[in-house]
C-alpha cells in the first residue's frame, strides 16, 4: 500500500480503517460519490462526479447528502480513535474543490454514545423490505428526533391521517413524473438489479412494487413477490428538513440523516428511503409549503425489519484522490 495513505497522525491501517469506516453511508442507488484527499494534517472530503444521477439528482442535492454522511461516519471513527475532529465545510480556497476538511481539534474522550455510533455503521442498511406491522415506540421517536436535532436540522413526524394521505399523493405524484422520464428509468436500471456491480444487488432490492401498496415504491427488480409480503400498514414517516436551502445546508442536513439512521441501528430500527418527493423540484416545492418553508431533504420510512445484506463498496485505494501538497 502507498505510504501516502497517512493522515492526522494516524498510521496506515487506521487511515485505512476510518476511510472504509467512512464509505459506508448511504447514498442513491448505492452511488457512492465521495472520494478522499489525504494530507498530512487534514483528510478533504470531495464529491465523485462520475457518480453523479444527471437524470435523478441533476442539482447534486442528494450527492451532497450522501457526501455529509460519509463525512459524519468519518468523524465517528476518528472520535472512536480518541481525535476530535475539526471540520470545515465548502473550505474554499483553502482546499479547492472539497466539500468539507477534517483536521485534528485535540484529544476527544470516547463515551458510551459514540462507541454505540460507531458500532453501528458497518451494521446499518437501507431496509427495502417489508417491515413488521409493530408501531416504533414513542421514546424512539424522541431518540430520532433528539439526534437530528443535534445536528441542527429538524425531523417531522407524520402524525395525521391528512398529513398522511397528503404526502402519499406528493410520492405518487412524483414518482408518476420519475417513471415518464426516460433518464431516470436509465439511471435506476443501470444502478439495480442483476447487472448491478456495486449499486442495489437483488439481494438488497427489497421485493417488487404490487398495486395494493400504500405508497409508491421504485422497482428495484427484486424478486417478486411472495404471497402475504406486503408492506406494513401504518410505518413511521418522518421527514428531515433543513431550515435553509444550499450546498452548506445539504452537507449538514447529510451528517444529520446519517446520525439519524446509525441511531435508528441502536435501537434496532430499519430506514428505507421514500426519494421520489425530493427529487422532483416542483413536488419539491409543494411539500415544502406544507412544511411552512422547511426544506425537505429526505423522506424515510421508519420500523422493524428483518436482516438484509449489506450492499457492494469500493475499495479506499479506489476513493482516494491525489496527496495534498506538501506545499499547502
Amino acid at each position: 500500500m502507498d505510504s501516502t495513505v497517512r493522515a492526522l497522525g494516524l498510521g496506515e491501517a487506521e487511515t485505512i480503517e476510518v476511510l472504509t469506516a467512512a464509505a459506508l453511508a448511504p447514498s442513491v442507488h448505492n452511488t457512492q460519490p465521495w472520494r478522499f484527499r489525504l494530507g498530512a494534517d487534514r483528510i478533504e472530503v470531495h464529491a465523485d462526479p462520475a457518480r453523479r444521477l444527471p437524470a435523478t439528482d441533476p442539482d447534486d442535492r442528494e450527492l451532497r447528502l450522501s457526501c455529509g454522511a460519509a463525512l459524519f461516519n468519518l468523524r465517528v471513527a476518528l472520535q472512536a480513535r480518541g481525535i476530535r475532529p475539526l471540520v470545515t465545510l465548502l473550505p474554499g480556497a483553502d482546499a479547492p474543490g472539497a466539500l468539507a476538511v477534517v483536521r485534528r481539534g485535540g484529544t476527544f474522550p470516547l463515551d458510551e454514545e459514540t462507541r454505540e455510533l460507531h458500532k453501528a455503521i458497518p451494521a446499518r442498511r437501507s431496509n427495502r423490505k417489508p417491515f413488521r406491522d409493530v408501531p416504533v415506540p414513542v421514546e424512539h421517536r424522541q431518540a430520532l428526533v433528539r439526534a437530528t436535532e443535534r445536528e441542527r436540522t429538524w425531523l417531522h413526524v407524520v402524525a395525521t391521517g391528512e398529513e398522511r394521505a397528503r404526502l402519499q399523493k406528493l410520492v405518487a405524484k412524483a414518482h408518476r413524473v420519475q417513471s415518464e422520464d426516460a433518464g431516470v428509468r436509465t439511471e435506476l436500471s443501470s444502478w439495480t438489479g442483476p447487472r448491478a456491480t456495486d449499486g442495489v444487488p437483488a439481494g438488497s432490492a427489497g421485493v417488487r412494487p404490487a398495486p395494493q401498496d400504500e405508497w409508491a415504491r421504485r422497482d428495484f427488480q427484486a424478486a417478486e413477490r411472495l404471497p402475504g409480503k406486503d408492506f406494513e400498514s401504518d410505518p413511521l414517516v418522518t421527514v428531515l428538513c433543513s431550515y435553509y436551502d444550499g450546498p452548506l445546508a445539504e452537507l449538514q442536513a447529510g451528517q444529520a440523516l446519517q446520525r439519524l439512521l446509525l441511531t435508528a441501528t441502536t435501537l434496532g430500527l430499519a430506514v428505507s428511503f421514500m426519494s421520489q418527493p425530493v427529487e422532483v423540484k416542483s413536488v419539491r416545492d409543494e411539500l415544502r409549503r406544507d412544511l411552512g418553508g422547511l426544506v425537505p431533504q429526505a423522506v424515510l420510512r421508519i420500523g422493524f425489519g428483518s436482516p438484509v445484506p449489506p450492499t457492494p463498496r469500493r475499495a479506499v485505494t479506489e476513493l482516494l484522490l491525489d496527496p495534498v501538497p506538501t506545499s499547502r
